[in-house]
């Protein structure tokens, strides 16, 4: 099944000289327990993608689908409603609420949408507790480190129902220890080995970074250019046919 796709989507901002096409007739497809890595120079349209994939932007033309349903027959309150079950998002700045704990950081997606205080901290206490930060549940972001930090956004970013997941540069503020990590938590959730007991599937995910060793991890990698689609293709061998291969 199809989570994610974008059908000859463009962008563009501004009028006559100073209109930018950030992006131009992108078609994009993401099917259930797939990651896509995202990559390109800056200014290449992929933070724009990620913000028209995940309902937070409306494409000037084209048209976007998240688990069929089309993005532009629905109401903003539906799409709002979209977002916080269905859509997760991981950003390269954490964006942790500094006043909250970890936990209560992973339970507030789900408290606001009317899940109560007891089932969301369970279901956030579950997460964390995959993602290896059960004892750290109880701490605040400013008593984490920037690796715990991004596992704590990952965990809130899947917690529910979520089914695609998108993710901005997740692990350009991390060392190359906790990036490998974090991609590693994102592909595992994909194959279904993290997303819980609800549904039993893996999620969908699109993942944009720089650093094409992070990107072996993913199953496809779309390549983008002034807003354009220049290639797409499989990764070369990444850690994981790398470790398989070797037992």
């Amino acid at each position: 099944m199809s989570l994610l796709e974008m059908r000859h989507v463009s962008r563009v901002y501004g009028q006559g000289a100073a209109e930018v096409h950030a992006l131009a007739d992108v078609s994009l497809s993401v099917s259930e327990g797939s990651m896509v890595a995202v990559m390109g120079p800056s200014g290449s349209g992929k933070s724009t993608l990620l913000t028209i994939a995940g309902s937070l932007e409306e494409p000037t033309s084209g048209e976007v689908l998240v688990a069929g349903q089309a993005l532009s027959k629905m109401s903003p309150n539906a799409k709002a409603r979209l977002r916080r079950r269905a859509i997760g998002y991981v950003f390269q700045d954490f964006n942790l609420l500094p006043g909250l704990t970890a936990v209560e950081n992973v339970a507030l997606p789900l408290e606001l949408d009317g899940v109560s205080a007891r089932r969301a901290r369970q279901a956030a206490l579950q997460v964390l507790e995959r993602l290896g930060l059960a004892a750290r549940a109880g701490q605040y972001p400013d008593q984490l480190s920037g690796g715990e930090r991004q596992r704590v956004a990952i965990a809130r970013a899947m917690v529910g129902e979520r089914r695609l997941l998108l993710a901005d540069e997740p692990s350009g503020a991390l060392d190359s220890a906790n990036a490998e990590a974090v991609m590693r938590l994102l592909h595992d959730a994909c194959k279904g080995k993290a997303a819980g007991e609800a549904g039993g599937g893996g999620m969908a995910a699109v993942v944009v970074t720089h650093d094409a060793q992070l990107a072996s991890w993913a199953d496809r990698v779309v390549f983008l250019r002034d807003g354009q689609v220049v290639d797409q293709t499989a990764p070369p061998p990444g850690p994981e046919s790398l470790l398989g291969a070797s037992q």
